[in-house]
């Protein structure tokens, strides 16, 4: 018997990042939207715990104890009281969320190692109890088990679902190479250095814009505080956000920590558009279309 849950990648369309606190975490204002692009965690009964994976990026991933979908799963199983021996398993992360590309992909992996082992061992688990234990795995990873849209704050796992009035159609251009989060927020506090970070508040015309599915109105508001830091270390991004604007898209931003970055277009013929001129230019290795919302964790 084995269980698979398709877990879906994250947008930032508002990420406001206030001062560092005294453990080294950042409060965030942090306006989560689910989109159409989706690893597949399956679980497996095994003689011991082990992982495995495949898709693009998956020589990025690291396949022992360190991987957010094991450390999910043994804390699972710490929490129900089940053994070692008894909560081993075979897990296997079919990837197709850009691996360290500021889209969540390692946190979708915890949440649906949660859902499949608890589907896998019968617990029937709590929507609050799983919730918990994401915010224990990670900030993003409470986001990925609801999807949908969502204001986290705190350190953005404390989370808030948001109406959605329609769907958003976007591009995503990966790039080559990575951007480490923490060396993003180190960054952020750098540039910030002698200065008064502002409390981190969500947008008012973003949630508004967000509720009436007005993608126009959405792309005047969407902002990533992160963004400059990102940039310093990754100027080339730079170019890919203006070819993104230059073809047509309404606005564009990093995803995140980085250093993906994520375009608004006004349609799915716009967002295809988009991404044909985004791979034309050269400055990203791939370009992926989705639209969101998205559902959060789901058995399939």
């Amino acid at each position: 018997m084995s269980v698979t849950v398709r877990v879906p990648a994250k947008v930032n369309v508002q990420l406001a990042v206030g001062g560092a606190r005294s453990d080294g975490f950042h409060d965030l204002a942090n306006v989560f939207l689910a989109v159409g692009l989706y690893d597949e965690v399956t679980v497996t009964p095994a003689a011991s715990l082990r992982v495995t994976c495949s898709g693009p990026g998956s020589d990025q991933v690291p396949l022992d104890s360190s991987n957010l979908a094991a450390r999910a799963a043994l804390a699972l199983a710490e929490r129900a009281g089940i053994s070692a021996s008894s909560a081993a398993v075979h897990i296997h992360i079919d990837k197709d969320i850009p691996v360290a590309g500021g889209m969540a992909g390692g946190s979708a992996d915890a949440a649906g190692a949660l859902v499949a082992c608890d589907a896998l061992w019968g617990l029937g688990t709590s929507r609050g109890e799983l919730l918990s234990l994401c915010a224990e795995l990670g900030s993003d990873v409470p986001f990925s088990l609801v999807g949908g849209a969502a204001l986290g704050v705190g350190r953005g796992e404390q989370l808030t679902s948001l109406p959605v009035g329609g769907s958003f159609h976007w591009v995503f251009a990966v790039a080559d190479g990575g951007l480490s989060t923490p060396a993003v927020y180190r960054e952020f506090d750098r540039l910030w250095a002698g200065r008064s970070v502002p409390e981190p508040v969500a947008s008012d015309a973003l949630l508004s814009a967000l509720r009436v599915g007005d993608a126009v109105a959405l792309a005047s508001a969407v902002s990533n505080d992160l963004q400059p830091a990102a940039l310093s270390l990754f100027p080339s991004l730079r170019e890919t956000l203006d070819v993104g604007m230059a073809a047509g898209a309404l606005a564009s931003l990093v995803s995140g920590s980085g250093p993906t970055t994520a375009f608004l277009a006004k349609s799915a013929e716009s967002a295809a558009a988009v991404a044909e001129a985004l791979l034309a230019s050269g400055t990203c290795r791939a370009a992926r279309v989705a639209s969101a919302p998205a559902a959060g964790a789901t058995v399939v």
